[in-house]
């Protein structure tokens, strides 16, 4: 079985970790490329959920993924405000609108889709350290329930990072929004454990069947 992530800078930090943690069970890749400013999605970072759509729709249109389990995130860069007009990125009508419009591209390829829950931030430190978007609370856990919603309704499975790591304790960031390598090793054994279950209840249901 192999696995294929498109995500932000959290998954291009738990990747290396989470590679390792499959290496006996799943193959592993993801969106490549440069990655030289996180906060700024370019190559390997997916970015919000339009830059994740047309990516989905570029690969659809050069032959699809050939992964058995398709890992998506988005939400980090759709929420990015405008500090002066309040402008946010993507609206979150147009970000379950890009959700459903992901579930539907992806059902025509051959993996299937698994979301990721959007990990938690440091909204005082974030809005203070002048990167020049804001992002707040308010607008996260709006888009992690939309995102709940839309997932739900559609059956794909659904992977609870935001509340694991959300439970690790205090001094989870190394910023405004990563995380220290010891979080980043403890998000992707909680990743690696869900996908094993997956896969092992995947081939289960096969040999019941056969």
């Amino acid at each position: 079985m192999n696995l294929y992530v498109v995500g932000d800078s959290i998954s291009i930090h738990y990747g290396p970790f989470l590679e390792k943690q499959l290496s006996c069970v799943m193959g592993y890749a993801r969106k490549e490329g440069a990655k030289k400013d996180l906060d700024n999605p370019n190559g390997a970072n997916g970015g919000d959920s339009s830059m994740v759509l047309e990516y989905l729709r570029e690969k659809a249109a050069s032959g699809g993924i050939d992964a058995d389990l398709l890992l998506v995130n988005c939400g980090l860069h759709d929420i990015k405000t405008h500090p002066e007009t309040r402008d946010i990125q993507v609206s979150i009508e147009d970000y379950a609108k890009n959700l459903c419009a992901i579930i539907e591209l992806a059902a025509t390829m051959k993996p299937q889709l698994i979301w990721i829950r959007t990990t938690p931030l440091d909204e005082e430190i974030h809005n203070a350290n002048g990167v020049g978007f804001q992002r707040y609370n308010a607008d996260h856990g709006a888009y992690n329930r939309v995102a709940d919603k839309v997932m739900t309704k559609a059956n794909i499975p659904v992977i609870d990072l935001h509340s694991f790591t959300a439970n690790l304790g205090p001094d989870l960031y190394i910023d405004h929004v990563h995380f220290p390598e010891s979080i980043r090793e403890k998000q992707a054994a909680y990743i690696a454990g869900w996908l094993d279950a997956y896969r092992a209840n995947f081939i289960k249901q096969i040999e019941n069947h056969g």
